[in-house]
């Protein structure tokens, strides 16, 4: 799924026209960004969590030659499942019963 199609998605559920759920939208995935450089995790009890990580300095390999080359440190985002989307995504089945 993509953004349009989430916003339209939106939209239906919530009762509002696609430019109000687009709005919707950016504003929330304004204020995750806008979180995430201020280094504030952003948790959405049961769907996840939003975490700024950071990446020290390695060493990798170049692929087409093989040789080594130096990563610098970076940070990233990293993005951390809750139980309500861990269970969806992975329903529990129970087995059946013998006779």
């Amino acid at each position: 799924m993509r953004k349009p199609e989430l916003a339209a998605a939106i939209a239906e559920k919530a009762d509002l026209t696609k430019e109000q759920a687009n709005r919707v939208l950016n504003a929330v995935l304004d204020e995750i960004t806008n979180a995430l450089h201020k280094k504030d995790s952003v948790t959405l009890v049961g769907f996840g969590t939003f975490l700024q990580r950071h990446r020290g300095a390695r060493t990798g390999k170049n692929p087409q030659t093989g040789e080594p080359v130096k990563i610098k440190a970076s940070n990233t985002v990293a993005f951390k499942p809750g139980k309500f989307l861990k269970d969806s995504v992975n329903p529990v089945v129970t087995p059946a019963k013998k006779k």
